[in-house]
């Protein structure tokens, strides 16, 4: 009896220590080649392959090498980082967050600033995050917080992950070594999505109705709140030029937002906003949305306001000769314009589309 306990014994503590040199060795392993940058930047002469901000946003903005930050939504992806190093003389990392929302990208810019100086904030302002809750949203939309929070003890969800261990690293690999993916392009969904007229208008559905035109203050609380979050980054760091600008959706996105009654609002959002940046030396301020010749052409988008890689060049291109830059002596006729370009959607092109038939709409319930 006394043999077959010591066998049993020695057979567990066997067992144990296998299981645990295993566990040591993915903890490792993951550590090392680490590719969501949760404790360090690349290793091994592996580049940074950033394809899933919600994971790898917040680990490279602790850990990587930068001093000039890209911030902005979807559509801030699709800028080459190496367009604004050359342009400028930097080291640029991005900042993003789906829907852009003021809340959550003043988040990731407090994480750039905490071991990082910067020199350029390139800040894309989405008319949604003018008026979006003033509360970050990381936790409450299912982000990881094991690799937001800085308690080492839920790393384990992490170092002891069968995707990450399987699919995540070896990806990181294979882009490494393998491919030709290029570090410029983190974030970059353009490759596998299709961007023409007709594909467009496939992923437009327009309201039945004409909703009534809202108060321009109907958003004022929600406003006054995510201007106080930028402002007070900008005030935070005098040393740090932030140039925003608003991005050119399409023609249906107009035509969309005048459907649901909110286009004397987005203006008068916008309007609030940039009087207040412009209070500081250290801001400039770009508008493209009556850059009539991107937005009334369809082809240049995947859906109402997603569009191509080129407009964001068309965009810096334009920043770099100041073209588009909205001043305290400007800014109010030249947004007043954007309204009456939003007004010329509805008179005449959008008009087009509807005489020939092309504007799918939201099936009506029975």
């Amino acid at each position: 009896m006394a043999d077959n306990k010591n066998t049993s014994a020695n057979f567990i503590k066997r067992l144990f220590c296998a299981v645990l040199v295993v566990l040591v060795l993915i903890g490792v392993t993951v550590y090392v080649f680490d590719p969501f940058y949760h404790y360090h930047k690349p290793w091994l002469g592996m580049k940074a392959v950033l394809n899933d901000k919600e994971y790898q946003c917040i680990g490279s903005l602790r850990n990587f090498d930068y001093d000039s930050l890209l911030v902005g939504s979807s559509v801030m992806e699709n800028n080459d980082n190496a367009w604004y190093d050359e342009a400028y003389d930097i080291k640029s990392v991005k900042a993003i967050r789906s829907y852009g929302a003021t809340a959550d990208l003043c988040y990731l810019m407090d994480t750039a600033y905490e071991d990082h100086d910067i020199k350029y904030v390139f800040y894309n302002i989405d008319p949604s995050s003018l008026y979006a809750d003033p509360e970050t949203t990381f936790e409450s939309t299912g982000c990881p917080m094991y690799l937001y929070d800085r308690n080492p003890f839920n790393d384990v969800q992490y170092l002891f992950n069968k995707d990450v261990l399987l699919e995540k690293i070896p990806y990181e690999a294979a882009c490494s070594f393998l491919g030709d993916y290029r570090e410029g392009q983190s974030y970059n969904w353009a490759q596998w999505k299709t961007f023409g007229e007709e594909s467009t208008l496939s992923v437009y559905f327009r309201t039945n109705e004409v909703k009534p035109m809202m108060e321009e203050t109907a958003y004022a609380d929600k406003l006054k709140a995510n201007i106080a979050l930028l402002t007070e980054q900008v005030k935070a760091h005098p040393d740090t030029q932030f140039i925003f600008f608003y991005p050119p959706y399409s023609l249906l996105w107009w035509d969309m937002t005048y459907r649901n009654g909110e286009t004397d609002a987005v203006i008068y959002c916008e309007k609030e906003m940039t009087k207040a940046l412009l209070q500081y030396d250290n801001v400039k301020i770009f508008c493209f949305q009556k850059e009539k010749e991107v937005v009334t052409d369809l082809n240049n988008y995947m859906d109402t306001l997603h569009f191509s890689p080129e407009i964001n060049r068309i965009m810096l291109d334009e920043i770099l000769v100041d073209k588009n830059e909205l001043n305290v002596d400007n800014y109010e006729k030249f947004l007043d314009e954007v309204k009456d370009f939003s007004d010329e959607v509805q008179e005449s092109y959008i008009k087009v589309y509807e005489e020939q038939g092309r504007l799918s709409y939201e099936s009506l319930e029975e």
